[in-house]
Formats: C-alpha cells, structure tokens, sequence
C-alpha cells in the first residue's frame, strides 16, 4: 500500500470497517471484537507501517506518507467508504484522515484515542514503557502490560492457549529495530500533540469516544472533555485501562451498536 508492503486481515460482508490499532501492536490486538462485527460488516484490520507483518518501505513515515497509505488501503480494499475504529495512534491517524479526506469515511470510532490532548502518562506507566523498551523481555513486557491492563492474570486465563503467541508476538515487536522506529515515527507525528480543537471541530463524519475508565495512558478526563466539546457520544467501558476491546470485548460490542453505521 504506497509503497508500504502491508499485511491485511480481512474477513466478513457488508459495510467495511477498517480496523486501526495502537503502536507496538498489532491487528490481532482487535481478534476479541472481530468475529462478531464480521457477522454484519467487511472487516479490514492491517498492521500499521513497520508493525507487525508490515513492513517500513523506504522512506520516512512521515505524517503524509502515513496518510496515503490509508488512503491506498481504503481504495484497495473497501468498496465503499469505510468507517473507522481507532485505538490509541491509530485513532489519531483516523482523525487525521477524516480532516483530510472526509468524503472517504463514514464515521470515527475513537477507542482511548490520542491527539485529544498531550500525551502525558503516569509515572508508573511511562517508567514501565521505558523499561520495556529499552530491554525488552518478557518480564519487562508483563511489567508494562500490567499497567495497560485491569486484570492481567484474568485476561491470560479468558484467553487460554491465545495468550502465549499474542505475548510473543508483542515481544518480537519490541525487540525489532523496525518496530522501535515506526513506533517512534507514528507517536512524534500523531500522537504526542493534539490536534487543535479549531481542527477537531472541523470533523465532518459522526464521531464516538469508547474509552477504558482506568486507562492510564490517556485518562478518562480527556475523553470527558472532548465529549462535552465536540458531543461526541462517549462509552466508558468499566473494567478497562487503556485496550477495552482486548479486556472487555461484549462491552465495546454493545457500545458500538449505537455508533451510526455500525449498529
């Protein structure tokens, strides 16, 4: 896609959904809410550029680049304008798109979203990412992890045999020069700043907030804000932190039901 060698999941009939995660993670990071919206919707989940099975390309992933390889993504697979779920910088890109080029979307679903405000974690959380990355072993990853989830040991026992190669996986990816950088391209060009709310105002597609009430990244208060600014509908899933479709998967299902197009 642009240049940009990308792996797809695709799946299911009816109006696309394009399915864009966080950094550092991957499209199967959405496997708990895709087998339901494959009953009624074309599913489209990619890794992002220089995640997962995807790869850099070569040149920069500049805010531009990133944005025409949704753009190509959205013309190769979906036969009509998609709507868009995204989480965490993957939820800025969307918005991104959508001031760009609203006429290609449907609508916006924003799961714990960054570009709302500056991205400042807490301590705890920032402190444990470092670690992570900076040595990335599997104690380091559950350290982090821990802080990006309510119930880690009740989220390995929901998932069973799932639980392992989804923990490999996440440690391949830090572990991988390719993916430290696209990390830090995608978080400097969508992530850090906001998008200013002149800008955010200007979305022309229905847009809704679907958020983690303990999320520790991006708290709760910034989707609050952006709720009452913007009236965007907002979801809190309770028992959450900052992945409710990977903790709480029939809670984001339901809150999506009400989301125009995906309902």
């Amino acid at each position: 896609m642009a240049g940009i060698p990308t792996a797809v999941l695709i799946g299911g009939a009816g109006p696309p959904v394009v399915l864009l995660h966080g950094p550092g993670e991957f499209a199967l990071t959405w496997l708990r809410v895709m087998p339901e919206l494959a009953r009624t919707h074309r599913i489209v989940a990619p890794d992002l550029p220089g995640h997962g099975a995807s790869g850099l390309g070569d040149a920069p992933l500049e805010r531009a680049r990133v944005l025409g390889w949704l753009d190509d993504l959205i013309r190769q697979t979906c036969p009509s304008p998609p709507y868009l779920a995204g989480h965490l910088v993957g939820g800025a890109i969307a918005m991104r798109f959508a001031l760009e080029q609203g006429d290609r979307v449907r609508g916006l679903a924003l799961v714990d979203t960054h570009g709302l405000h500056r991205l400042r974690p807490s301590l705890a959380f920032s402190l444990t990412l470092i670690g992570f990355l900076a040595r990335p072993t599997a104690g380091s990853r559950d350290r982090f992890f821990r802080q990006c989830f309510v119930d880690m040991p009740g989220l390995q026992q929901q998932l069973g045999s799932l639980w392992v190669p989804l923990m490999t996986l996440a440690l391949q990816g830090a572990g991988s020069s390719e993916g430290k950088s696209a990390v830090r391209s995608l978080v400097s060009q969508f992530g850090l700043r906001p998008i200013p709310d002149a800008e955010l105002a200007r979305i022309p597609v229905p847009t809704t907030l679907v958020w983690g009430r303990h999320d520790r990244q991006t708290p709760l208060a910034i989707a609050q804000r952006a709720s009452e600014r913007f009236g965007w509908p907002l979801h809190v899933i309770e028992d959450a932190a900052d992945d409710p479709a990977f903790e709480q998967p029939a809670a984001v299902l339901e809150a999506l039901t009400t989301v125009p197009a995906l309902g």
